[in-house]
């Protein structure tokens, strides 16, 4: 498992980053949004996925979560 950050991006979305590769991306999809449930798999605009716990609820931003990688990010 890694530690992430996830931070609302300049653009309006929301940005992830990944400090022990330097790798920072774009969020296309949160598979749980709601107020009642945020998380699940993340999907980013490189290719790669990951994985948070589902929490309660949308967190504040920035926030420093552990993740687990599902899909290989493209560098």
């Amino acid at each position: 498992m890694a530690n992430i950050m996830i931070r609302q991006a300049e653009h309006g979305g929301l940005s992830f980053y990944l400090p022990k590769r330097d790798l920072e991306a774009s969020i296309e999809s949160i598979e749980f949004d709601t107020p009642e449930k945020w998380g699940g798999e993340l999907k980013l605009d490189n290719g790669g996925a990951y994985y948070i716990e589902p929490i309660a609820r949308p967190p504040r931003l920035p926030i420093s979560l552990r993740a687990r990688r599902l899909g290989a990010a493209e560098d």
